[in-house]
């Protein structure tokens, strides 16, 4: 199964971050644990919502969606 998946920061109200795993549970800890570049400045991570598919292309299409700008009113929007 492939997850797309949006995160919240406790350390900074309004910071989100959405990816793409294969392993939501070790993804989440490697956030919180500092190993992302991208996100290792606003530890700490929740998962604010996560998208299961079976298929890898339709996960990365999604993610690469929400990483536009339609998407990041789309995340505002709905959650």
């Amino acid at each position: 199964m492939f997850y797309v998946y949006i995160i919240k920061s406790l350390k900074e109200d309004g910071r989100f971050y959405m990816g793409f795993t294969t392993d939501l549970k070790r993804r989440i800890a490697e956030h919180n644990a500092g190993k992302s570049i991208h996100t290792n400045k606003y530890i700490p991570w929740v998962i604010k919502n996560y998208f299961v598919f079976d298929d890898k292309a339709k996960a990365e299409s999604f993610e690469i969606y929400l990483k536009s700008g339609a998407g990041r009113e789309f995340i505002k929007k709905h959650f």
